[in-house]
Order: C-alpha cells, then sequence, then structure tokens
C-alpha cells in the first residue's frame, strides 16, 4: 500500500502561483509513476499531469502546458505541481496519484485515465479568484 498527501492548495488571485506536494508512504521502494488530476464542482476528473517513474518524462493536459511543471524528488518521495499564471478556471480540488503499471511509461502514453492508478490522495483545495 502507498499513503499519498497533498498539500499548498490555497486561495490565490488570477495570475498568481502555487506549488503543490504530494507526500509518498508506505511501499515507496516500488516504482511507481505519479500524476496529478482535478475535479471541479459537478464535473468529472480531469487528467492535468504525470511523470515516469525516474522524472525523467512527462506529459501534460493542453490547457495546463507552458503554465504547470510536474516533478517528483524520490529521494524524498515526494511529488510536486508548480502552477504559474492561474486562472479562475484552475479552480478544482487537486489529487495526486500513483500507478505501478504506468511506472515505465514514457510521453503521451503516461496521459491515462483515473482508473489507472492505484492509489490517491485526499485532495487539496485550489480557488483562483478573479
Amino acid at each position: 500500500q502507498v499513503q499519498l498527501v497533498e498539500s499548498g492548495g490555497g486561495l490565490v488571485q488570477a495570475g498568481g502561483s502555487l506549488r503543490l506536494s504530494c507526500a509518498a508512504s508506505g511501499r515507496t521502494r516500488s516504482s511507481y509513476a505519479m500524476g496529478w488530476f482535478r475535479q471541479a464542482p459537478g464535473k468529472e476528473r480531469d487528467f492535468v499531469a504525470a511523470i515516469n517513474w525516474s522524472g525523467g518524462s512527462t506529459y501534460y493536459a493542453d490547457f495546463v502546458k507552458g503554465r504547470f511543471t510536474i516533478s517528483r524528488d524520490n529521494a524524498k518521495n515526494t511529488m510536486y505541481l508548480q502552477m504559474y499564471n492561474l486562472k479562475p478556471e484552475d479552480t478544482a480540488v487537486y489529487y495526486c496519484a500513483a500507478s505501478t503499471g504506468l511506472a515505465y511509461y514514457s510521453g503521451s502514453l503516461l496521459r491515462r485515465p483515473a482508473n489507472e492508478y492505484d492509489y490517491w490522495g485526499q485532495g487539496t483545495q485550489v480557488t483562483v479568484s478573479s
């Protein structure tokens, strides 16, 4: 089992920045791909970004390309999502997730639906005011 805990959400004005963190514990010796998803009220959980086990490959949803950066520090068992130039439409609960099956994927193959992830955090709220 892997436990994931997100932090770093909050309220920010449009154009501002936030950095989300996702701390993993438990069976962290296994190799995992990790991803960020988000869910706005009344909407489905959408893919945001993913990173492979080593951090050597990443993939982003079109709506965040150039604004968000996903990274991981395996020594700290932590993944990050640096978000710049935030927009009101970025308002959502952001979830981190881990997948053993996707660990060695790269590029666009990292864009997989939520049901292919094995472990989830509880989510952190990001609110962007206009």
